[in-house]
C-alpha cells in the first residue's frame, strides 16, 4: 500500500505518519509539506520523518504535481492553514488552500486511481450552538475564514464526482496531546504550557465555553480507520464527527484537570472577559456506530502527562511563548517579515 500524507511536518501529521508506520510496516508512506513549520519541533530524537516515512517532498499544496499521485492507494490530507487566527490575518491564503486546493488534490486523486481520499475537517464548522450537541446533520454556523473553508471544501467533495474513491471528512474535535511538532495555540496544550512556564493557567475568556477535545494519537486512529472504510460504512462520500462525548468539557474544567497533574499550578480566569461565541457540544454517536474499534482511547489525565512530560524534556520554561516558534500564525508571521513567504503564503 502507498500512503500520500500532506501537511505531514506539522503538529498531527508525525504523529500519523508513526502511526501508520507502525500499523502498516509494509507500506510506502510519502510526505508532502510547505516546510515552514519543520523546524519547531519539540523532541530531542531529531527529524520524525526520518523514522516514519520512505520519502519527504517539499511544495505547496496548491501546486501538488498529479504525478506525485501515481500508484497511491490512499491520501491524507492534513495541509491547512490551521487555525482561526491565521485564517483571520490571511483569509484568501486559507480558502485558496484549504478550501480551492483540497477540491483539486480531490479531483486529482480520483483521477489517479487513489481508492481512499481523507480530508480533515474540523468541528468549529458549528461555530456557536446552543441546544444540545451537535450532530452531522445539524445547522452549521461557522464564525471565521478558518472554519467557512472546511464547510467549502466538504460541500465542494459532495459535489464532485469522487468515481470509485471513498471519500471521508473527518469532523475532528480541537486536537491536543504530545508530538514532535507541538503547537501551543491549541487550548489544552496552552494550558500546560502556562503551568510549566509560570506556574499559573491564565485562561483568557471567562471560562464557560465549551470544547469538544481529542488526543493526537486517536486522530491517527481514526485515519487509519478512514484509509480503510468501505463504502458499507458510511456511503462513499462521508462526514462525520470524530472524538469522544466524554470530551465535550468546558474551558474552565481543562485549566483544572492541567493544574491537578501540574501541582501548584494557579488558574487565573478572566471574568470580565467578553463572551467567546466559539461555543458547542457535538455528539459523535455516528462515530461510535461507524468505527466501533477504532474509537478515542486517550482520557484527559494522559493527554496532560504527555503534554507535561514532552515540554519537560525539551526544557520548556518560556514564559513568553504566546510570542514564540511554537504559535502558528508567529512563525508564518516572521516568515512574511524576512521576505521568505508573501502575504499570499507563497515561497519568495
Amino acid at each position: 500500500m502507498r500512503i500520500l500524507i500532506t501537511g505531514n511536518m506539522g503538529y498531527v501529521g508525525p504523529v500519523v505518519a508513526a502511526h501508520l508506520r507502525a500499523r502498516f510496516p509494509e507500506a510506502e508512506l510519502i510526505g508532502y509539506d510547505a516546510g515552514f513549520f519543520a523546524d519547531c519541533l519539540t523532541t530531542t530524537e531529531g527529524l520524525p520523518e526520518a523514522a516514519s516515512l520512505d520519502a519527504q517532498h517539499f511544495g505547496d499544496v496548491r501546486d501538488l504535481p498529479a504525478g506525485l499521485l501515481r500508484g497511491v492507494d490512499a491520501v491524507v490530507h492534513l495541509a491547512a492553514v490551521s487555525n482561526d487566527p491565521m485564517g483571520k490575518t490571511y483569509e484568501e491564503p486559507t480558502d485558496a488552500i484549504n478550501a480551492r486546493a483540497s477540491v483539486r488534490l480531490a479531483a486529482l486523486a480520483r483521477d489517479a486511481g487513489v481508492r481512499a481520499f481523507v480530508f480533515a475537517s474540523s468541528c468549529s464548522i458549528y461555530g456557536f450552538a446552543e441546544g444540545g450537541p451537535r450532530r452531522e446533520g445539524d445547522p452549521l454556523n461557522p464564525l471565521t475564514a478558518y472554519a467557512r473553508s472546511k464547510i467549502a471544501t466538504e460541500e465542494a467533495l459532495r459535489q464532485q464526482d469522487p468515481g470509485s474513491m471513498v471519500v471521508s471528512c473527518l469532523r475532528f474535535a480541537t486536537a491536543c496531546g504530545a508530538s514532535p511538532r507541538l503547537r501551543l495555540d491549541l487550548v489544552l496544550n496552552d494550558f500546560v504550557a502556562c503551568a510549566l512556564s509560570s506556574g499559573e493557567i491564565s485562561v483568557l475568556s471567562d471560562g464557560t465555553p465549551w470544547r469538544p477535545l481529542i488526543e493526537v494519537r486517536d486522530m491517527a486512529l481514526a485515519i487509519e480507520w478512514a484509509i480503510l472504510r468501505g463504502v458499507e460504512r458510511g456511503g462513499q462520500v462521508l462526514s462525520v464527527n470524530v472524538g469522544s462525548d466524554a470530551w465535550n468539557l468546558q474551558v474552565r474544567d481543562l485549566a483544572a484537570a492541567v493544574a491537578e497533574e501540574v501541582r501548584g499550578t494557579a488558574v487565573a480566569i478572566n471574568r470580565d472577559a467578553p463572551p467567546d461565541r466559539r461555543s458547542y457540544r457535538v455528539d459523535f454517536g455516528l462515530y461510535r456506530e461507524l468505527a466501533p474499534e477504532h474509537q478515542p482511547r486517550i482520557a484527559l489525565p494522559q493527554a496532560v502527562t504527555g503534554l507535561r512530560e514532552t515540554l519537560e524534556a525539551i526544557g520548556f520554561r518560556d514564559r513568553g511563548f504566546r510570542e514564540g516558534r511554537y504559535i502558528r500564525l508567529k512563525v508564518l508571521d516572521a516568515l512574511v517579515a524576512k521576505g521568505r513567504i508573501g502575504q499570499d503564503l507563497r515561497r519568495r
